[in-house]
């Protein structure tokens, strides 16, 4: 198994390798670029389904770890929904400088949800980061 995933490895770095260099021989052209858009969302497609893959093999493999896997992805989902509410609660205009109006709606509702979620995720790093010193000095 291990011989086939540095297989697999060396093939994924050698097409990322010709991809690099055809933008780079081509001079940037859209052709190339486009190219390369493709190959980032084939590898990220890939990579998502590698981590749920791993995560549900794990789960199946110890179940004790079910429950809390549960109540993550709940709140997850709790998290997303409460920032989406408070994104689509806001009224405001995007300027949209290329084409001179304003962005849609829906783009600005996802656009401030996904702000609204990294907000939290930095809060959170951040709250951990101190928790995880102070309990530290007082252990």
């Amino acid at each position: 198994m291990k011989k086939i995933m540095n297989l697999l490895l060396g093939v994924l770095l050698l097409v990322t390798v010709a991809l690099a260099a055809y933008m780079m021989i081509a001079g940037g052209s859209w052709a190339s670029a486009n190219a390369n858009i493709v190959w980032t969302y084939v590898l990220l497609g890939g990579a998502i389904v590698a981590a749920l893959g791993c995560a549900v093999w794990g789960m199946i493999q110890h179940p004790q770890g079910i429950k809390g896997t549960l109540f993550t992805v709940v709140g997850l989902i709790v998290l997303l929904v409460v920032t989406y509410l408070i994104a689509n609660g806001h009224h405001f205009e995007v300027p949209n400088l290329a084409d001179g109006g304003v962005f849609p709606r829906n783009l600005t509702v996802v656009s401030d949800t996904s702000v609204l979620i990294a907000y939290v995720a930095l809060a959170g790093a951040f709250l951990a980061a101190i928790f995880s010193e102070v309990y530290k000095a007082i252990k």
